[in-house]
């Protein structure tokens, strides 16, 4: 049995190297390369798996306190790394509950691979096309948001199917970033999260074995992993979010510590910490949910969670933008830091579900109906049903 992986320590040890370097990489677009050379060589990418696993045994809390904490220092790092941890632990969720998890656990623990998700555009439809060929399938896809993708090694994917006999599928499946066919596209230029290297990836004709496909579901319906996922994932998400409006809140307060005639300023720090507080305590109340990984998967559950993901993003950026109206002018400044984090924090839109989209999931799942509207295609196939 491995050794319990010390998470606070390493946060000790690598949050001001990454702060040091958190300006260059943002000005440049450029990845976290060193970031995550530092965080492999700590295995931190094994970090939640067992250590009967071979892994650092980090529990859920844990990894998210320590995303929240890199955030302080170096966001792009922490939202890349917890588009990894959150594959591995909803793998780990599976595994406690006796679903399949235990393959790509067991391969992480092994090698300290690196995984890519490229699910954040996909959600139940999933995109792109598989053709049936002998042994497998021949996929064409085009992956936005793939985060870590200039150092992951494994992408867990999925991709549209229309099976002639079942109608349309999903497959979901893991592929070796270093797959003939797989294309990165370099297209990462954005307002925000620069350096997370959450570039487009190409599948351009790719081969995947029939043995590959893990998971087989009918398309623009809502599966119950998704519950999993959603449990396990944003809160490890969202807690690099809430780091970053932390951040973002110290600089400002520090800013206008001691101006004991301003009331302004006074005024304006106390609905900052207002609006960061919300924050906190909605992660934390999504942490609670995920309770370990002890939890049952419900549409319900899945409802709660991307509500506490809309409450807490639009929080997360209130806090970014009432510090720099705390800062004022010095904010806006470059070498202030203040700009960078407030870029940062508007990526909390991005994430499955956007606002509008969850807020029609979790109105129809609080009427009783299916939680998607379903295509003209489910339709028809539910009523030959």
């Amino acid at each position: 049995m491995t050794k319990k992986i010390d998470l606070e320590a390493i946060l000790s040890e690598l949050g001001p190297r990454f702060a040091a370097r958190a300006a260059k990489l943002d000005e440049t677009d450029s990845f976290v390369t060193e970031n995550y050379n530092d965080l492999r060589q700590h295995k931190v990418f094994s970090a939640l798996i067992p250590q009967a696993y071979g892994g650092g045994g980090a529990d859920y809390v844990q990894m998210c306190e320590f995303l929240r904490g890199i955030a302080h220092h170096c966001p792009s790092t922490a939202l890349s790394l917890s588009m990894h941890q959150h594959l591995i632990g909803t793998a780990v969720a599976n595994d406690k509950a006796g679903r399949p998890g235990r393959p790509l656990l067991d391969k992480v623990a092994s090698s300290e691979i690196i995984l890519v998700s490229t699910g954040a555009n996909d959600w139940l439809e999933s995109n792109g096309s598989a053709q049936r060929v002998d042994g497998g399938y021949r996929v064409n896809a085009f992956k936005p948001f793939a985060s870590g993708s200039p150092m992951g090694d494994v992408a867990v994917t999925s991709v549209a199917y229309d099976d002639p006999v079942e109608g349309p599928q999903v497959l979901h499946f893991p592929l070796p970033m270093t797959a003939d066919g797989v294309v990165f596209m370099d297209d990462w230029k954005t307002l925000g999260m620069r350096a997370t290297g959450s570039q487009t990836v190409k599948f351009d004709n790719v081969f995947v074995p029939d043995e590959a496909i893990v998971m087989r579901r009918p398309r623009d319906e809502y599966h119950m992993a998704f519950s999993v996922i959603l449990t396990v994932a944003l809160p490890l998400i969202m807690s690099a979010y809430v780091g970053v409006a932390e951040a973002a809140a110290s600089l400002a307060r520090n800013r206008v510590k001691g101006r004991e005639d301003d009331t302004i300023a006074h005024f304006q720090v106390g609905e900052m910490e207002t609006l960061l507080t919300t924050a906190q305590i909605t992660r934390s109340d999504m942490i609670r949910h995920c309770n370990e990984y002890d939890f049952v998967p419900t549409i319900e559950l899945a409802s709660n969670m991307l509500q506490r993901k809309t409450i807490c993003g639009d929080h997360v950026i209130a806090t970014a933008e009432k510090a720099l109206e705390v800062t004022g002018g010095a904010g806006f400044m470059r070498k202030f830091g203040l700009e960078r984090f407030l870029r940062d924090a508007h990526g909390a839109r991005f994430h499955p579900l956007p606002k509008k989209r969850q807020q029609l999931f979790t109105g129809r799942v609080a009427m009783d109906l299916d939680p998607v509207v379903f295509t003209a295609v489910s339709q028809q196939q539910r009523s030959a049903a």
